[in-house]
């Protein structure tokens, strides 16, 4: 789409969610959520691959991905929770991939895959990306 296409409510919007998917520690979440080998990471994992924020920075900053409509939770169905092991994921919603996708912003997943797959990770990270997750 390009911009004459848009009224300009709809450019104030857009440019309001780039501003929110471009900010350097959002961005680096939605990098770290389409690394993750299910694209549906938990809170402890998004943590654990940004050792330099804060748990209460990155949560802050998913909100906000949440609240722009380009990150979603996802909840594990109760009926398939398990002790231990984590219930709540964050993934792109439809409307944000679109977005990013709309915007050029996807391009190197296989790339981000790769490198996910390279850090080394303790027995508990491990035991979180391997956890059931809910179908999107």
């Amino acid at each position: 789409m390009s911009t004459s296409d848009h009224t300009p409510s709809d450019l104030e919007s857009v440019r309001e969610r780039l501003n929110v998917v471009t900010q350097e520690t959002r961005f680096s979440l939605l990098q770290d959520i389409l690394g993750h080998p299910s694209e549906l990471p938990t809170l402890k994992e998004l943590d654990y691959v940004n050792p330099n924020k804060s748990q209460t920075t990155i949560r802050q900053h998913l909100q906000q991905l949440v609240d722009a409509g380009i990150v979603m939770e996802v909840l594990l169905p109760e009926d398939r929770r398990q002790n231990d092991l984590p219930y709540k994921f964050y993934g792109l919603s439809e409307s944000g991939r679109q977005f990013l996708e709309e915007h050029k912003l996807l391009r190197a997943q296989d790339t981000l895959l790769e490198i996910y797959d390279r850090v080394e990770k303790t027995d508990d990270i491990e035991r979180y990306e391997t956890a059931p997750r809910p179908e999107r």
